[in-house]
């Protein structure tokens, strides 16, 4: 089926803007069909904009269905919905992670949204007033874009972990997917976040774990006073509380990067022994930053986080080097948008049950930047 403003000539002129209905650019593009995507695409829809979501996956959902098994969101379904259709699940369950996959490919087809699956985004640039979009289906041009890839792109491994014996096996947390991948023997786990607490206690069920992290993070219980986390942030206010308010820089500085439903002490219970931040290995044997060390090391999980990869935005000023430059997702770069930041806006920002906020300011905002540029004849 042709997809409207798709060019499969690349060899044409890069400096000329499309002409002609095979070439008619459409409004906006979406880059990533991941939950902030799909709640932005719910909001475009009910524009009269004409938009495509341009995904490399080849099916909605692939990020979530990828990761390891027994991954369950902190969320409760109540608190996990995008907007217009409530999660499939009963207030108080805490979904699955297929469960999450398989909602979000009903989302986009309860809505009908245009995705286009299969098709990997290789170039941006800015060519006049058009964005012209490289993939690997042909070319798309576009008036507005939209960033929606995600803070989960590039899995950080730390250089270190070269050093160690080739008989060590390594996973990072985004390939890891259950115990019995690993061999038997000592694991070491890098790493004090969510996602290495969870599978720390996960595989200390069956093996010697040991747990490298450079500070202990705060960690929160699931439902503190009886009530589950998200209630308590939400009856607050502190969950939509916009990054330039004080309560958020407060909430910044003492807790944003909060561990939820798992706690030291549950780390302890499990009989997983806590050393400080990883600085040294050497074969099967990795040194710790107060002195001390670990032999016979059998397998290692990376879970390190991730690195944003915006290298394919061939545009200057989209980022100082070290992140993206926005406001509120707005880039500096006109017509250029970012969807789905950690901290976009607020601490839901990146957040699936939260990210509706943002996916609506933005699409408001887009529609109103077409229309005024349509009555200044910006549009062609």
């Amino acid at each position: 089926m042709p997809v409207p403003g798709l060019d499969h000539h690349p060899a044409r002129p890069a400096t000329a803007e499309p002409s002609g209905p095979s070439r008619s650019p459409l409004d906006v593009i979406v880059v990533g069909a991941g939950q902030a995507g799909l709640a932005l695409g719910y909001h475009l829809a009910r524009s009269s904009l004409r938009f495509l979501l341009v995904d490399g996956a080849t099916e909605i959902g692939n990020s979530w269905r990828a990761r390891w098994d027994s991954l369950r969101l902190f969320t409760p379904a109540e608190y996990a919905a995008l907007p217009g259709l409530p999660f499939p699940a009963a207030p108080g369950a805490y979904p699955g992670k297929d469960q999450v996959a398989d909602y979000l490919q009903a989302y986009a087809a309860e809505f009908g949204l245009p995705v286009m699956l299969g098709t990997r985004v290789e170039r941006v640039r800015r060519t006049g007033s058009l964005f012209r979009v490289d993939t690997s289906q042909g070319v798309l041009w576009a008036r507005q874009l939209v960033v929606a890839t995600g803070p989960f792109q590039r899995p950080h491994i730390p250089a270190l972990g070269r050093d160690l014996a080739s008989s060590v096996v390594q996973l990072h947390s985004a390939t890891y997917r259950k115990p019995a991948d690993l061999p038997d023997g000592r694991v070491l786990v890098v790493g004090g976040g969510n996602s290495g607490l969870q599978i720390a206690l996960e595989l200390a069920a069956t093996r010697d774990v040991h747990l490298a992290v450079g500070t202990r993070q705060k960690a929160v219980a699931q439902r503190p006073l009886g009530r589950d986390l998200f209630w308590w942030l939400t009856k607050t206010g502190v969950i939509s509380r916009p990054v330039t308010s004080p309560v958020t820089a407060w909430f910044r500085k003492r807790g944003g990067d909060l561990v939820i439903g798992t706690t030291w002490r549950d780390v302890d219970e499990a009989g997983i022994t806590v050393h400080s931040r990883l600085t040294g290995v050497s074969g099967r044997t990795t040194e710790f930053a107060d002195g001390s060390g670990l032999d016979d090391v059998a397998a290692v999980v990376w879970a390190t986080g991730f690195r944003a990869d915006h290298s394919w935005l061939d545009i200057p000023g989209v980022s100082d080097g070290d992140q993206v430059l926005h406001d509120r997702g707005r880039a500096r770069v006109p017509g250029l948008w970012f969807i789905g930041l950690p901290w976009q806006h607020t601490r839901g920002s990146a957040l699936i049950g939260f990210v509706g906020d943002d996916a609506e300011w933005v699409a408001g905002q887009i529609a109103a930047e077409h229309a005024g540029h349509t009555r200044t004849g910006y549009v062609v």
